[in-house]
């Protein structure tokens, strides 16, 4: 009887490993400090450019303060916050033709170095997608009701955050691919995600994986 139980339990493996990483996935948040800030400087913006007629009469403190906004956050989203949050980071550099090529940096996963958790993928994604869609709304809100002097903020507004969610999308598709047919693909595969209750893929994270474009 004693070896019938030996022979029943015997083959029997319990993978911990997996469970422990499939806990940390799911953990909320890992870097609440890089998750305060992604969404910080470019909500602080977005509710500073509302709201500047409120706080102040001068025309150029409401555009110096909210164009530092979005300075700061293009510095820290393209930085700090993309790396941390979800393990992706791209920078454009000239060679010494003169010719401007993109970079692009994924992070491996390992043991020592696990990939960023869902909460903070969706985070980064929502914040990245969501705030430059405003901006572009607010670009139309300024042509139509003819308060042109706001207009080149708008469109600062557009190009730091918009050049950002580009340099991303491009990172995450690991720089291949036409942008029109890549950013398509990708923002219906996260908006699906985003809907969707199942896990939100992040990139394998071993090392790193550099693609020059």
């Amino acid at each position: 009887m004693k070896q019938a139980l030996v022979d029943d339990t015997e083959d029997v493996s319990l993978d911990f490993g997996n469970e422990e990483e499939l806990a940390f996935r799911k953990a909320k948040i890992r870097h609440p400090l890089a998750t305060f800030f992604h969404l910080f400087f470019r909500v602080s913006a977005i509710i500073t450019y509302v709201c500047c007629d409120w706080f102040s009469r001068s025309f150029v403190g409401c555009f110096v303060t909210v164009l530092l906004l979005l300075s700061f956050d293009f510095w820290s989203v393209k930085n700090v916050t993309g790396r941390l949050m979800v393990g992706l980071r791209w920078w454009n550099q000239i060679d010494e033709d003169g010719k401007s090529h993109w970079v692009f940096e994924a992070r491996k996963a390992s043991p020592n170095h696990m990939a960023a958790t869902e909460a903070e993928a969706r985070i980064f994604w929502l914040g990245l997608i969501i705030c430059p869609v405003v901006w572009t709304v607010f670009f139309f809100s300024t042509l139509f009701s003819l308060k042109l002097k706001w207009l080149a903020l708008v469109i600062a507004g557009i190009s730091l955050q918009g050049a950002n969610l580009y340099g991303y999308i491009l990172c995450k598709m690991g720089g291949e691919g036409d942008i029109s047919t890549v950013a398509a693909s990708f923002l219906s595969q996260t908006v699906f995600q985003m809907a969707s209750p199942g896990d939100f893929e992040q990139p394998r994270l071993e090392g790193l994986d550099i693609h020059q474009r």
